[in-house]
């Protein structure tokens, strides 16, 4: 698995202009133990979901049903079925992703994300590393972090 890390390269006016480069160590640090070929991901995912889980995309804020879900339960991969996290730390966050205070146990990793010319923590699947959404310290106690999470890179299972 290539992956790829974007890099501030520079502001042309008022662009601002972000590179890609691979980084083969990091790449070889990333061992997952639910692995699938491309072909296969574009098999079982949508494409919607193919662009966020393996692409490392984005969906419009606000658009998914998840954000309204309130019952009891647990928020899953898409890509591998791993649960991830409990409606139990699901809360309002008002910023159009579903977000949660706390994962579950063993359930994620973060890296850094260099995107967008800026660091931020990206949150990815511990199985699969899908990539799911990222974490920031603006969230509620008890953790005070907020993982903002793409709806599309989860499958809800009622309690």
């Amino acid at each position: 698995m290539r992956v790829h890390r974007r890099q501030f390269i520079g502001v042309v006016g008022t662009a601002m202009i972000v590179g890609c480069s691979s980084d083969e160590s990091e790449a070889a640090a990333q061992k997952f133990e639910f692995t699938l070929t491309d072909a296969e991901w574009r098999k079982r995912l949508t494409p919607a979901q193919y662009r966020i889980l393996r692409q490392e995309g984005t969906e419009r804020p606000y658009s998914s049903p998840l954000n309204k879900e309130k019952r009891a339960g647990t928020f899953a991969c898409a890509g591998c079925g791993l649960p991830l996290y409990s409606s139990k730390t699901k809360f309002e966050s008002g910023t159009g992703w579903p977000s949660f205070w706390q994962a579950l146990p063993n359930a994620v990793r973060t890296k850094s994300d260099f995107s967008l010319g800026m660091v931020r923590t990206e949150v990815i699947c511990r199985r699969c590393g899908g990539h799911l959404g990222h974490v920031f310290d603006d969230g509620p106690p008890p953790t005070g972090k907020r993982h903002c999470i793409n709806g599309l890179a989860l499958n809800f299972r009622p309690a």
